[in-house]
């Protein structure tokens, strides 16, 4: 199915999302109103017009992140059930936490009741939006015809993707040959789950004025796109929209997208996350985030300052030059928790390095003071990076920042961890931290950069907390 009607499906059901959630919350109040508890219920309609509001952008927002539109027709039963009940509950909590920032008391039995019967709304929809999409797909969707130009492997490939895509109404009425030439050695037909015919290049004015063919899709070798430039135009003439199969290049794994500078269109080839969207969630998160945990630990900032000013001489904050997104050079700050000559003793401590190659690790190092040493193993030392967050030279989430001298050393793959903003946590921080060697650190940038969602950041953010509480893979 093209991406456009995924698209379109994802809309449908965010709208499905806030309608439902809307309802579950007008429910829960009326439901509120008539239980016979002690305590007065009642909102106001102003605020519960703000509340409403919220409560459906909340579930939506969080249905986005979590990834529930992108799987939610093919999901199983279990899956369903499972993402309702994750989408509840966030969105429960986020209702909490608004709550509180407006000043609010709601009734809790109204909150639970919220929560509650929406997920009970969303699952029934769910566990049947796959048969009701057929169904109407059916009913009133129009039968969709592509032809495609090409006979080679990548266009059998192509072919049997359009074949299952039957159920959405796309119908393959066959194959055109890419030239005129061999006509005695081009098949008739070409078998796949279906029988399709073969018709020559020459033969495309008549299938257009004798079929109803909605759009032509061209599998064929690049070089032989120029050739291929009258047919182009003969279709543009036509009005028949025509798209190309872009596996120019098949080994590279990229996100291909189309864009255009100006005028001129732009084959795009992405090898890490540029949702443009999706990213501007993640710095909002980040600033939102960074910008409340720097208000809230103020006090204590202030005190552990305190702290490394009397029991050792130098800066209380720690700078340095650091790469962050695409090797931007920005200045990176953190509690000192070493004495102030430490630059100049590491010569005398190198052969104590643990790592081999490119980082520079020792386990207890005795640079280290007394309490640089409680700052490190509680992550303490890296707090003053939630400024680094708000100026946007980092993210929460993301690959650990890289002083240029390491950059330099990476192999070519491991340069790729430069193209996503540099963190406070990633995978490495809550698979091992210290413990792990530095392929196995720079293979978990890969999959963060290959895999990445807001869930996900979120997830890492989740299980950051319980391991830096602990102090557990630190050194």
């Amino acid at each position: 199915m093209y991406s456009r009607h995924h698209r379109k499906e994802r809309i449908l059901f965010a709208l499905s999302d806030a309608v439902l959630t809307a309802l579950a919350f007008e429910a829960a109040y009326r439901t509120r109103l008539e239980l016979p508890l002690e305590r007065v219920f009642y909102i106001l309609d102003p605020i519960k017009t703000v509340l409403l509001g919220f409560v459906a952008l909340a579930w939506v927002l969080i249905g986005r992140g979590l990834g529930v539109y992108e799987r939610l027709e093919s999901a199983g039963r279990r899956m369903i059930l499972r993402d309702a009940f994750r989408q509840c509950v966030l969105g429960g909590a986020a209702l909490v936490m608004f709550e509180y920032a407006l000043r609010l008391d709601l009734s809790r039995p109204f909150l639970s009741l919220v929560v509650a019967y929406d997920f009970v709304l969303l699952c029934l929809f769910r566990l049947n939006a796959g048969r009701l999409a057929r169904r109407i797909r059916r009913e009133f969707g129009a039968p969709h015809y592509v032809l495609i130009v090409g006979l080679g492997e990548a266009a059998r490939r192509l072919a049997g993707t359009v074949e299952q895509s039957h159920e959405y109404g796309v119908r393959l009425v066959g194959f055109l040959a890419e030239s005129d030439s061999g006509a005695e050695t081009r098949p008739e037909t070409v078998e796949l789950e279906g029988s399709y015919p073969v018709y020559a290049l020459g033969e495309l004015g008549r299938l257009l004025r004798q079929h109803v063919i909605d759009e032509i899709l061209f599998a064929v070798d690049s070089r032989q796109l120029a050739e291929l430039e009258e047919v182009f135009l003969f279709c543009d003439e036509e009005g028949v929209r025509t798209r190309v199969l872009a596996d120019f290049f098949p080994h590279v794994n990229s996100k291909v997208s189309l864009d255009r500078l100006g005028s001129a269109p732009l084959l795009t080839f992405s090898a890490a996350p540029h949702d443009e969207m999706r990213l501007l969630v993640k710095r909002a998160t980040d600033v939102v985030l960074a910008g409340a945990a720097l208000i809230l630990l103020a006090p204590a900032m202030a005190l552990i300052a305190l702290a490394i000013r009397l029991t050792s001489p130098g800066a209380v904050v720690f700078r340095q030059v650091r790469c962050g997104l695409s090797g931007r050079r920005f200045v990176f700050y953190k509690f000192r928790s070493m004495c102030h000559n430490a630059e100049e003793l590491k010569a005398g401590v190198a052969h104590l390095n643990t790592r081999d190659g490119v980082v520079f690790k020792i386990p207890n190092d005795p640079r280290l003071t007394s309490i640089g040493k409680f700052l490190r193993k509680f992550s303490i030392d890296e707090w003053p990076q939630l400024w680094n967050v708000v100026k946007g030279d980092m993210s929460l989430v993301g690959p650990r920042p890289a002083i240029p001298e390491e950059v330099e050393q990476y192999k070519r793959w491991q340069r790729r961890r430069l193209r996503m903003r540099p963190g406070l946590t990633c995978l490495w921080a809550v698979s091992g931290r210290d413990a792990l060697d530095f392929e196995t650190w720079m293979k978990l940038d890969m999959q963060y950069i290959d895999a990445w969602s807001l869930a996900l950041d979120w997830k890492i953010m989740l299980r950051t907390i319980p391991r830096v509480l602990s102090g557990r893979g630190a050194h």
